[in-house]
């Protein structure tokens, strides 16, 4: 533990000399602050709308501003320069947008990172007196969980032990969308794929962390499987309106959005427990059994190192929130592929060489497919799933000649930076190129989040949408039927706001 104090105070002492020796500009130059402490401003003069928060939480209400926060935060942006400050209900902040900035801001995590909770997520658990799992846990509590589940599943080696299990759901998958085709009779399918997307995330991450397939690919979904697809949307749906009020008053006025939000995480967490039971079944009748890869969670329950209930929490926070969140990001990227036929064709054909070069394994083809990886990443600077990165700084910093006290909240926004000509040449334009090249991609593609809080889930995302492109385009082609543009939506994830419509043919048309 006191080695761990160590660092962590030489990593403070080393983010308060960056803050006193630099500032950034709107233009991403980087200024030297003189050492006179009156050439900082008080945290007071930092423009925005922060002297009354319940003026402002009606005024959000009346322009539908919960729906359009992430335009909301561009505007900001906008009027106030590169950094604002805002508090909404009981909820405060200082949003800030430049790379450099953001540097300087994740110097000030500290040794136990801590972002804005969701509310209604935690005012759940306590309800019910249930764990919370590693994305609500906070200090040394969430260290030690940290710790034992990275190696099991963000660590670089697992990913042979991912590749597997994704790759049989996806070959799966493409067999679905043939069959949807044929049933056409005219060698295309037009239709929105969100549900078929949300289908394949779901049984994808499910073979991962559960090491079982729920079988939501076939025409026949078991009761359960459509059970816990409605709980998952639900919960979101009803996460988002609780964000600026307290989930506790929404309780004792017996609200009956917090009602469903219950059952929705009840369902949730029901799932769960039938497969913990599932697998200590299985692990009781063949203990030794030397098969594939179990699963993240029987792997966890034979390392022994986590209490069954914590192991419970963080796997059920990584299975209900790792589906509508890739999902959404795979009909982003074929919305823009079918925008861009030229750009579609070129990233096909960088698949087929790889494929050729790596004669079919899969694991060295993924490290072959640069472009296809860069689409991914343009995909989630114009359409991230998240609006902003947010952390609660454990020591006072300057940003843009600002003084930031210990304990604020900070948020960097996302969507607002992914669309700022002056971080991102440009920023109208998918250019998937933009992140092969060279040039310095210096706290831009943060869509993870970074440091030791970054998306426990990010590995098994990657790999999922990877292979997914991979199959998808050397199978089919997708076009998009009418010049429409389609925009965000916030619903706690930011979603398309109308159907986006596509046009799938086969490749071969012998098929």
């Amino acid at each position: 533990m006191r080695e761990v104090m160590s660092r962590c105070s030489l990593r403070a002492r080393l983010g308060q000399s960056l803050s006193r020796q630099v500032r950034t500009t709107h233009t991403g130059r980087v200024a030297a602050v003189r050492k006179d402490s009156s050439a900082v401003q008080p945290f007071s003069e930092i423009p925005g709308q922060w002297k009354n928060s319940v003026a402002n939480l009606y005024k959000l209400w009346r322009m539908d501003g919960l729906r359009n926060i992430h335009r909301i935060m561009v505007h900001n942006f906008n009027m106030y320069g590169p950094i604002y400050r805002e508090k909404i209900g009981y909820y405060e902040s200082v949003n800030i947008i430049e790379p450099e900035d953001a540097a300087v801001l994740f110097k000030a995590e500290g040794c136990f990172p801590k972002r804005l909770r969701v509310e209604a997520w935690t005012s759940y658990r306590d309800y019910r007196n249930r764990k919370y799992g590693v994305v609500l846990k906070d200090g040394e509590d969430w260290k030690f969980n940290r710790n034992v589940l990275n190696k099991e599943i963000i660590s670089p080696k697992v990913q042979g032990n991912f590749v597997p299990l994704l790759d049989e759901v996806i070959q799966d998958f493409v067999a679905r969308v043939y069959k949807k085709i044929e049933r056409t009779g005219q060698n295309e399918w037009t239709t929105d794929l969100s549900h078929e997307l949300f289908k394949y995330t779901l049984e994808s991450v499910s073979h991962v962390l559960y090491g079982k397939r729920l079988g939501v690919l076939s025409d026949y979904i078991d009761p359960d499987a459509q059970h816990f697809i409605d709980c998952i949307t639900l919960m979101f749906k009803t996460t988002s309106p609780m964000l600026y009020l307290p989930p506790a008053l929404l309780r004792h006025t017996g609200a009956r959005i917090w009602k469903d939000h219950v059952e929705a995480w009840d369902g949730i967490f029901n799932q769960a427990d039938r497969c913990i039971q599932s697998i200590y079944r299985q692990l009781r009748k063949t203990p030794d059994a030397d098969e594939k890869y179990p699963g993240v969670l029987a792997s966890l329950l034979m390392l022994d190192k986590l209490s069954i209930e914590d192991i419970k929490a963080s796997i059920t926070e990584l299975m209900a929130g790792g589906v509508d969140t890739t999902s959404i990001t795979l009909l982003w990227t074929l919305y823009e592929l079918a925008r861009y036929p030229d750009l579609q064709e070129e990233i096909r054909a960088e698949i087929s060489a790889a494929r050729d070069a790596s004669e079919g394994d899969m694991m060295q083809m993924l490290k072959m497919v640069p472009l296809l990886k860069g689409a991914l990443r343009e995909t989630l600077r114009l359409h991230p799933v998240a609006v902003s990165l947010q952390r609660y700084i454990t020591e006072d910093i300057v940003l843009q000649n600002y003084h930031i006290p210990a304990g604020t909240l900070v948020q960097l926004g996302l969507y607002a930076m992914g669309r700022d000509h002056r971080i991102f040449p440009h920023p109208e334009q998918y250019r998937p190129s933009r992140w092969v090249r060279s040039q310095s991609h210096y706290f831009r593609g943060l869509s993870f989040g970074f440091g030791p809080r970054q998306c426990l889930g990010r590995r098994i995302a990657e790999n999922e949408m990877q292979l997914f492109l991979i199959h998808m385009l050397e199978n089919f082609r997708f076009e998009k039927q009418r010049q429409v543009e389609v925009r965000s939506t916030f619903e706690l994830i930011l979603v398309p706001e109308k159907p986006i419509m596509l046009t799938i043919k086969p490749l071969n048309a012998s098929r």
